[in-house]
């Protein structure tokens, strides 16, 4: 997502919500409309009446797939390398916090970011189980403990 990578998270945001399916489904008439899953991309939307709005091509496009590692890996900034985890989020400065759990093997990580300041970008502090991180670019190397790790990331 070019505007993520350009470190804009609120054009980032509105563009990924302009192809996010369930927004097309997100009041009754849209259900109505649509006609198809709203959490599979539509490679088709209908212009011609009787059609207009509705979906179609759900499950011949893989983009669903495509939709999840924009949102996991652009917006929310989870990218998994190998046994390292690297964040770097580009969100919506309204968006004051988010939380993912994420089972690497045997562990357990509860990942926390906050945005004190709404900011689109931009890691201030990485913790890891109350210990910060002197490297965030390194990013969170992984333990297969089978353990329960708590992540914190402060945006700024």
């Amino acid at each position: 997502m070019a505007f993520a990578a350009l470190g804009d998270g609120d054009k980032a945001n509105e563009l990924f919500s302009i192809l996010n399916p369930i927004n097309h489904a997100s009041t009754r008439a849209g259900v109505h409309r649509y006609k198809v899953e709203p959490y599979v991309a539509a490679a088709d939307i209908y212009a011609e009446p009787p059609h207009v709005g509705r979906g179609g091509w759900t499950w011949y496009t893989g983009s669903a797939g495509w939709m999840y590692r924009a949102g996991l890996e652009w917006l929310l900034g989870f990218r998994l390398r190998g046994a390292v985890l690297r964040l770097d989020p580009c969100i919506p400065r309204a968006w004051r916090r988010f939380d993912i759990t994420f089972r690497y093997h045997a562990s357990r990580y509860e990942i926390t970011v906050v945005n004190p300041r709404g900011v689109t970008r931009g890691i201030e502090t990485l913790e890891l189980d109350g210990t910060p991180l002197p490297s965030v670019s390194a990013g969170l190397p992984l333990m297969d403990d089978g353990a329960t790790h708590r992540v914190r990331v402060v945006l700024g």
